[in-house]
């Protein structure tokens, strides 16, 4: 059946001010990076508060922030993820200290200013994809210091800016920021050094949104239809 479940990656109208919630942590936080970050926003003709579009790969350990900046996204960072816990391969179950793998999406109630890692948001999982696959866990993170039991741990002065600019796109209404984790770059004959590993078949789904960004610059749409992931 198909699942009417959109990961939705930006919004081109104006939408209301999402409904943030906040803390002295995060106000603090945004007080001591916005001027930097502003700064580096402009350089790409983006405003502060453009949407944006988050990805991560566990192997090379890195997640990248892209931003809105007119029809385009231009990359605005990359950092170094301080630690994630598992394996290579999607999170199945509630304790196996597996960080996911798939396409999620971060709301405005996903936010944890109070995070005892610091800040965080949560990455949505399970999704529809991992619902339907029986696949359990809960309270799936990016956030903040260098230890993990399934999250993506940034260490504080990442989070601080990652966190900072998803707000920002949050509350001048971005509905949902898109964040897509990947095991690796999927560049060139990658499937050939995999040909044998378990996980082939899921990481070929995660391919066409890959590619998709690659070749047209934008966010791609997925949706969840029969169990697997299909690019709009």
């Amino acid at each position: 059946m198909r699942c009417a479940l959109w990961f939705l990656c930006w919004m081109m109208s104006p939408l209301m001010a999402a409904e943030l919630p906040s803390s002295a942590r995060a106000v603090q936080a945004e007080q001591r990076v916005r001027a930097e970050l502003g700064a580096r926003l402009s350089d790409l003709g983006a405003s502060w508060g453009a949407p944006v579009y988050l990805r991560i790969f566990k192997e090379s350990r890195e997640l990248e922030l892209w931003v809105q900046a007119g029809e385009g996204y231009q990359l605005f960072q990359t950092w170094p993820i301080c630690t994630w816990s598992g394996q290579l391969g999607p999170k199945l179950r509630q304790g196996d200290w597996q960080a996911p793998e798939g396409f999620y999406a971060v709301a405005a109630r996903q936010l944890n200013p109070n995070s005892r890692f610091h800040l965080s948001f949560n990455l949505g999982y399970p999704n529809a994809y991992d619902r339907a696959h029986g696949r359990t866990g809960d309270f799936l993170m990016v956030h903040g210091n260098c230890v993990s039991v399934g999250c993506y741990a940034m260490g504080d002065d990442a989070i601080e800016q990652i966190y900072t600019l998803v707000a920002a796109a949050l509350a001048q209404g971005q509905a949902l920021v898109p964040l897509h984790i990947f095991p690796f770059r999927m560049e060139g004959d990658w499937a050939a050094a995999y040909a044998k590993h378990e996980w082939l078949p899921f990481w070929r789904e995660l391919e066409p949104a890959y590619r998709d960004f690659v070749a047209g610059g934008q966010p791609p749409r997925v949706r969840v239809q029969g169990k697997r992931y299909v690019v709009e």
